[in-house]
């Protein structure tokens, strides 16, 4: 398990001490919902906070954060949805080590600060969030004490030029179809980054057993054995745009619609389904298209 160790040497104090302020007591205070712990890192006067909206592009950039009280409120808010989210991973483990900060210029009584994120955390439903993104800081030593004075935030990582239009999913705003229509889109628009294709995947564990009797055990091992190897490209089922679905029977169609749509946010997948043949006693196997955001 990674711990909180500081990369930096107590014999070169600022960086040191600028670390354990974004780094540990941030995150700890993220977990816990607690924005006191950190309220007194930041300098209220002349406080400026920038949303770059995970784009390259300076011309899409918001000031969100005109003002420490708003982003307090914020942050907050997005810290409040965290700890009450439940995590399958320890989500301050997982957040500690997405967490990269290693690059701190300092001049005089000024400092920019590089920090990046990069990891993934599982829900207990299943689904993974995927974290990825960068925050420049700009913060000011005063009486002694590094503290926060702004922040650039949520820029692309890698920053570049690939990045400056992000992969997306869209379902058009004319798109219908029939009244019958399952847990599924007709048609979306992808703009993709980078592609992840897995294979079909089914109800079997790692020592190549299947397991489960019924189509909903079943589909629930399958889904999560698809959201394992989106994982490890990383990516994650929402964002999954293509999905190929096999049954050995269609009459589970029910059964497995009522388990799959637990495990997709709109804009949902384009999906196929046929029912096939399938080894052993599995009864069903899916196989996904996904991007990379």
């Amino acid at each position: 398990m990674k711990m909180f160790i500081n990369p930096f040497n107590r014999k070169d104090p600022d960086r040191y001490n600028i670390w354990e302020m974004l780094v540990e007591r941030d995150i700890k205070a993220y977990v816990q919902n607690d924005w006191e712990k950190v309220a007194d890192d930041y300098i209220e006067e002349g406080f400026m906070g920038i949303d770059a909206q995970f784009s390259g592009n300076p011309d899409t950039w918001n000031l969100s954060f005109p003002n420490l009280k708003l982003y307090g409120h914020y942050w907050l808010a997005q810290a409040t949805i965290f700890s009450e989210t439940e995590w399958e991973d320890d989500s301050q483990q997982k957040l500690l080590e997405a967490t990269t900060l290693r690059d701190i210029d300092i001049s005089e009584d000024n400092a920019l600060v590089h920090k990046k994120i990069d990891g993934v955390i599982r829900k207990k439903n299943g689904r993974v969030e995927r974290l990825n993104w960068q925050t420049l800081y700009r913060c000011r030593k005063m009486y002694g004490q590094w503290k926060i004075a702004g922040f650039t935030g949520f820029l692309p990582n890698p920053m570049g030029s690939s990045d400056i239009q992000q992969s997306s999913i869209e379902l058009p705003g004319d798109a219908s179809q029939h009244v019958t229509a399952g847990p599924y889109s007709p048609v979306l628009k992808i703009n993709p980054g980078q592609l992840v294709v897995i294979s079909g995947q089914a109800a079997i564990n790692s020592e190549g057993e299947i397991i489960g009797e019924t189509i909903e055990d079943q589909t629930k091992l399958t889904l999560e054995n698809c959201g394992k190897q989106l994982e490890n490209a990383g990516s994650s089922l929402k964002d999954v745009f293509k999905v190929n679905v096999y049954l050995k029977d269609l009459n589970h169609w029910p059964c497995f619609n009522a388990t799959y749509q637990d495990y997709f946010t709109a804009p949902l997948p384009v999906r196929t389904a046929v029912q096939t043949g399938l080894l052993g006693k599995l009864l069903v196997e899916v196989e996904l298209w996904a991007i990379i955001k």
